[in-house]
C-alpha cells in the first residue's frame, strides 16, 4: 500500500543545534603558590589526569560518532523541515500539527531515517536525503483509516537470531488485511498495512533533538489527531475510533544478516562515511 498505489485505495498515497559534550569532571584543585599556612593539600596529578583522560576519550568518541549524522550539520534540519512542510497540500492535508525525526523499522528489522508529519487529515512519512537536501519519497496515510496504535518493546520469534533494544510505536490502518506470505519473505516489500517507528540515534544530543525524536509524544498527538479525523470523516461500514495498546511490537524475522550489518553500520541514515556520503 506504499509505492505506486492503485486507484481506489485512499488510505495512503505514494509520491515521488548541536551542543558540544562536556569535557569531563573538573580536576581537583591543586594547592596554588602561596597557599595559606602549612596545611597545604596535595592531590595525585597522575590519577586525576588518568580519570579525566578516560572520561574525555569516551565522550569525544561518542561526540565524533554523532557528528557523522548529516542531520546534525548546522542548518540541515531547518532546511529539511522547510522542504517537507512545503510539500504539504493545505487543501487536502490541512494544517501541520507537528514534525518528528524518527527511525522506521521494516518487517526485516532494517532501520531507515524518516521525517514524520501529522496534519489535520493525514500522516506523512518522508524519506529525506540530508546530504542532497531533497525529499526522495512521500507516504501518505489518511488519519481516519488508522485504527490501532501500539506502543511497547520489540519482540521476535523464539528461534530468531535477531534482537532489538528500546521501544517503538506501530501504526495500523487496515485491520482486515494481513500481509501475504511472499511479502513477509520479500525484504523489499512495501505493501504492509502498518508502519513501525523507534527512536533516532541522535535523540540524546540535546533537548531540541530529544523533543523532536520523542515517540511517546508522537503517539499521543497521532491518537488525538486520528480521533478527530474519525469524527469529521467517518468511514461507512467500518468501526470508527482508534484503539491504543501497550504491548510488544512483534517483528516476524528470523535470520537477518543484511539487517544486522545495515543497522550496525547505520546504512539507513545519511552519514559521512570516510570520503563518501551515503
Amino acid at each position: 500500500m506504499m509505492a505506486n498505489e492503485e486507484e481506489g485505495v485512499p488510505a495512503e498515497k505514494q509520491q515521488s543545534p548541536l551542543s558540544s559534550p562536556s569535557s569531563g569532571p573538573e580536576v581537583s584543585e591543586q594547592a596554588a603558590g602561596g597557599a595559606e599556612g602549612t596545611g597545604e593539600q596535595k592531590t595525585d596529578p597522575g590519577a586525576a589526569r588518568s580519570q579525566l583522560s578516560g572520561l574525555s576519550a569516551d565522550s569525544c568518541l561518542q561526540h565524533f560518532k554523532m557528528r557523522k549524522f548529516f542531520v546534525l550539520r548546522p542548518g540541515t534540519l531547518n532546511q529539511a523541515i522547510k522542504d517537507v512542510e512545503a510539500l504539504v497540500n493545505k487543501e487536502e492535508d490541512g494544517s501541520v500539527h507537528g514534525i518528528w525525526l524518527m527511525a522506521e523499522v521494516d518487517h526485516w528489522n532494517n532501520e531507515k531515517e524518516r521525517l514524520v508529519l501529522i496534519t489535520d487529515n493525514t500522516l506523512l512519512i518522508f524519506k529525506y536525503d540530508f546530504v542532497l537536501l531533497c525529499c526522495e519519497q512521500i507516504q501518505k496515510i489518511q488519519l481516519n483509516y488508522i485504527d490501532r496504535i501500539c506502543h511497547g518493546s520489540f519482540s521476535f520469534p523464539k528461534r530468531s537470531l535477531l534482537k532489538r533494544d528500546g521501544e517503538g510505536v506501530r501504526i495500523f490502518w487496515d485491520r482486515l488485511r494481513e500481509p501475504s506470505f511472499t511479502s513477509k519473505w520479500n525484504p523489499f516489500a512495501n505493501d504492509f498495512p502498518f508502519s513501525t517507528f523507534t527512536y533516532h540515534p541522535v535523540r540524546n544530543i540535546n533537548d531540541t533533538f530529544a523533543a523532536l525524536c520523542d515517540i511517546q509524544t508522537f503517539s499521543e498527538k497521532l491518537r488525538d489527531a486520528a480521533q478527530k479525523a474519525h469524527t469529521r470523516k467517518p468511514i461507512p461500514g467500518k468501526a470508527n475510533g482508534v484503539l491504543v495498546l501497550q504491548q510488544p511490537i512483534y517483528i516476524e524475522a528470523y535470520v537477518g544478516a543484511m539487517a544486522f550489518l545495515g543497522n550496525q553500520n547505520k546504512l539507513g541514515y545519511c552519514m559521512a562515511r570516510g570520503n563518501l556520503g551515503f
